[in-house]
């Protein structure tokens, strides 16, 4: 037997995480940003570079209900100075004022995630299904030894 709270509290606990891992990504680098328009679920995927000696970290959002990428012109690699990552609970829990102007909130309408990367290039993005990952960095890889 699932306990509800648990069951209830799941999305929001894997939004902190996801918060927390993208935490020190500040200073990386946007090495990539890939958009699915056209799958069963669309997807954003975000790929975080800092170079050799730090890991890489890949942000996925599905099922996007808001997506907005501002580039300059002539930009080539985008480092973040800010990275956020905001869990949007249901109705009637209240949204920060900034996350209520993209997504109209309806009865019904399902949690919420909302990733805000600022820099030279700007992400701003709402999903309803978030995923972060964390590959070994080149120099860890380098040395670790198949076993």
């Amino acid at each position: 037997m699932t306990d509800t709270t648990e069951a209830r509290d799941a999305f929001k606990n894997r939004c902190t995480n996801a918060a927390r891992t993208l935490a020190p990504c500040v200073g990386y680098f946007i090495s990539r940003i890939s958009f699915d328009a056209f799958a069963e679920e669309d997807s954003l995927e975000i790929t975080l570079r800092e170079g050799p000696w730090k890991p890489d970290v890949v942000i996925v959002l599905s099922n996007l209900h808001y997506i907005s990428v501002d580039k300059p012109p002539q930009l080539v690699g985008s480092f973040i100075d800010e990275i956020s990552l905001i869990h949007l609970p249901n109705i009637p829990h209240p949204w920060p004022v900034d996350a209520t102007g993209r997504v109209r909130r309806f009865d019904g309408l399902c949690e919420l995630v909302w990733l805000r990367i600022v820099g030279p290039a700007e992400v701003d993005a709402v999903a309803s299904i978030v995923t972060v990952y964390t590959a070994m960095s080149d120099d860890q890889a380098s040395t670790d030894q198949i076993t």
